[in-house]
């Protein structure tokens, strides 16, 4: 049973910050390549409740729920403390997108070395294709990206923008 939720299981990799001259070209590729692999049966979505694409990716899979009602949004979350320091209308942002997930699972009670990390590696362990917007060849979402493609997952490179 788990390998065939994995099949039909997609996660998110992409850098927090997303600069305004970039976001309408990625949010609709963003949409484009989420509507093709529903339509290929993906229907598990897995976010990591990050700012920037993590909560693109989030609020893109809740909007087409409204179009496609067995789709699932699923976040893994590193802490339970993660918004600790974010700005109010960030954590405003991330408590809809929360109450609106259809599961949320944390890696960790707390926030702790390498409690991002472990929420990456959980969401690549539990798909069979990774979304990807990464433009550096380092950190946290240039690591999660060569992990998908190390453990064998489809990996969309989106380039909007660019």
């Amino acid at each position: 049973m788990k390998e065939i939720l994995k099949e039909k299981t997609c996660c998110f990799t992409g850098h927090r910050v997303i600069p305004a001259r970039v976001l309408p070209a990625l949010a609709g590729e963003l949409e484009q390549t989420l509507r093709r692999l529903i339509g290929e049966g993906v229907r598990y979505f897995g976010a990591g409740g990050a700012l920037g694409f993590d909560t693109l990716a989030a609020e893109t899979v809740l909007r087409l729920k409204g179009e496609y009602p067995d789709v699932r949004l699923i976040l893994v979350l590193p802490c339970r403390d993660q918004t600790r320091g974010w700005k109010e209308t960030d954590v405003r942002r991330y408590r809809d997108i929360a109450s609106r997930a259809d599961k949320v699972v944390y890696t960790a009670e707390h926030y702790s070395p390498g409690c991002m990390h472990r929420r990456n590696r959980h969401l690549v362990e539990n798909s069979s294709v990774c979304v990807a917007w990464c433009t550096r060849e380092t950190g946290g979402s240039a690591y999660t990206a060569a992990y998908a493609r190390q453990r064998g997952l489809r990996l969309v490179m989106l380039g909007a923008g660019e």
